[in-house]
């Protein structure tokens, strides 16, 4: 599945199934910094097999908060965040890192 969806979780629920798997908030930080994402880069810049993220990357997809911008391609897929992704990192920016 690929493309934006809406999200049914409440915030409690989204923060507990991304805390609720380590390689998930790997996945997030790395969404903050870089508009593409490649389970090879992040694996290398992590220290992490690219099995584990490319897993974590189709988790994120499948919730719809990055969309795969090769689908037709079986390895090196290519992710973009979505708007959903955004709202995402916001609502985390928002729980865990604002100073109020």
């Amino acid at each position: 599945m690929t493309g934006e969806i809406q999200n049914t979780m409440s915030d409690e629920e989204l923060v507990a199934w991304v805390l609720g798997v380590d390689r998930r908030i790997v996945v997030l930080g790395s969404m903050k910094k870089r508009p593409i994402l490649k389970a090879s880069d992040i694996a290398q810049e992590t220290n992490r097999s690219t099995q584990n993220i490319s897993r974590a990357l189709k988790e994120f997809n499948e919730k719809g908060f990055i969309t795969c911008l090769n689908p037709e391609k079986t390895t090196w897929k290519r992710y973009t965040i979505t708007s959903t992704g955004k709202e995402l990192l916001e609502k985390f920016d928002d729980m865990f890192f604002d100073p109020n």
